[in-house]
């Protein structure tokens, strides 16, 4: 059974960072896509970053997060991070994790409308 398990959200000042963790079970990361989206209130689901299965391949969906969001895993934890850098009020959002099978290890992320399976979600305050 897949599971995915946010953590690591809170309130963070302006120019502060955050590193989220995505802690996963019940499936292999290396024949697994993670993606990181966030959802602002009254707005759209957003994609973020994603890992690809290899953990060679990595997609940034939106621009406003290059240069300071950085994605990475960690295969004996079984755990995906999202470290967040240079926060900005407009960051504040429910950041959620997903999967997306891609049945053997690939280099490329899959789109960021193709992920099936999703954890419960972290807040992310940014505020003074």
């Amino acid at each position: 059974q897949f599971q995915l398990v946010e953590s690591g959200g809170g309130l963070v000042q302006p120019g502060g960072s955050l590193r989220l963790s995505c802690e996963t079970s019940g499936f292999s990361l290396e024949y697994n896509g993670i993606g990181w989206f966030r959802q602002a209130p009254g707005k759209e689901r957003e994609g973020l970053m994603c890992i690809s299965s290899s953990g060679i391949g990595r997609t940034t969906y939106a621009d406003s997060v290059k240069g300071r969001f950085t994605i990475s895993r960690d295969i004996a934890k079984k755990t995906v991070y999202l470290q967040m850098d240079n926060l900005k009020p407009e960051d504040t959002a429910v950041y959620y994790c997903a999967a997306r099978t891609t049945g053997q290890r690939v280099n490329f992320c899959p789109r960021s409308d193709q992920f099936v399976y999703w954890g419960q979600g972290t807040q992310v305050t940014v505020s003074s």
